[in-house]
């Protein structure tokens, strides 16, 4: 099993971490900071800047300015030492088509000193067959071999950038079945995916970059409880929309029949539309949390509105 290591209180710390391409931006001025054993989501759409910073946690890009520091480590362009103890999944993968699954586990165990610890379970609980050549694999497959290469070792970190691509639903499960388990054991989950159910299901934190910048880094339970709700109202007797028109926060109201309203309501405080409802004769009132993807879009709406109008701006002049 893992290793017992130095307590080191961040196992992620980056401040003021920037990368740009030339003229074009990757990330700019990025602070984060990732405690041992939590689990945290990082989203943004495609060109946010997630493989970027990525990257640069594992000294795979150089930073153009800024610092960071992994699992206690400064990182450098020199850290394959530091590198043995993170498991690391890519968004795209690429190996040795000509050769086998078991070559290729081998070939990454000489690297690291020896078979992997939890080769032979992962094998067995993914339904790996290590005798295949690569270029006679799917896409699932191919992404089961990237998934034992980054675990086999029991890493202290796991970087994770869309871990179950490819694979069908059962064993998207199996997979994330692993991965709790290996945070239970004291593992830090750094984890990016475009499955944004799949981080409401096992992270703690949640970042989301845009443009390079990162815009949220909460909690996710405080930051799904206090943003979008979508409220559904029965009411006794007849309504009609304008009985929630005008009340703070809720917007988008629809009359689904003559008894029933359905809208969205926004921020925090509940108590003043609870106690317009109360004056009012009901059958059932449901107000749930909106999906973590209802606000990852939240977020981005307003640059798409923004987007819009420039377009139309572009248009006119």
């Amino acid at each position: 099993m893992r290793k017992e290591s130095t307590h080191v209180s961040a196992v992620i710390e980056t401040k003021g971490m920037s990368k740009f391409y030339g003229k074009h931006r990757g990330v700019i001025d990025l602070d984060l900071s990732v405690g041992r054993g939590e689990t945290y989501g990082f989203l943004g759409p495609n060109g946010a800047g997630k493989t970027t910073t990525i990257r640069c946690l594992l000294s795979m890009l150089k930073m153009t300015h800024g610092e960071a520091r992994v699992l206690g480590e400064a990182v450098t362009l020199d850290g394959a030492a530091l590198r043995q103890r993170i498991g690391y999944i890519p968004g795209e993968v690429f190996m040795y088509e000509k050769e086998t699954g078991r070559w290729m586990l081998d070939y990454i165990s000489g690297f690291r000193g020896g078979k992997g610890a939890s080769e032979t379970e992962l094998i067995e609980r993914l339904e790996f067959d290590p005798s295949r050549k690569i270029r006679e694999l799917s896409k699932g497959n191919k992404q089961k071999l990237a998934l034992i290469i980054g675990l086999m070792h029991d890493p202290e970190l796991l970087i994770l950038d869309e871990p179950t691509s490819g694979l069908d639903p059962l064993n998207q499960d199996v997979v994330f079945d692993i991965i709790e388990e290996r945070v239970k054991e004291g593992a830090t989950l750094f984890l990016s995916s475009h499955i944004l159910s799949e981080v409401e299901r096992v992270c703690e934190r949640v970042g989301i970059i845009r443009e390079g910048r990162l815009v949220a880094d909460e909690n996710m339970h405080e930051l799904l409880a206090r943003r979008l709700r979508e409220l559904t109202v029965k009411f006794a007797d007849g309504v009609d929309a304008s009985t929630l028109g005008g009340m703070p926060s809720v917007e988008d109201v629809v009359s689904i029949d003559a008894n029933t309203l359905t809208a969205t309501v926004t921020g925090e405080a509940v108590d003043g539309l609870i106690k317009h409802l109360a004056a009012h004769s009901l059958t059932d009132v449901t107000l749930q949390h909106a999906s973590l993807e209802d606000v990852f879009m939240e977020f981005y709406r307003d640059d798409a509105h923004k987007d819009s109008a420039d377009s139309k701006g572009g248009d006119a002049s």
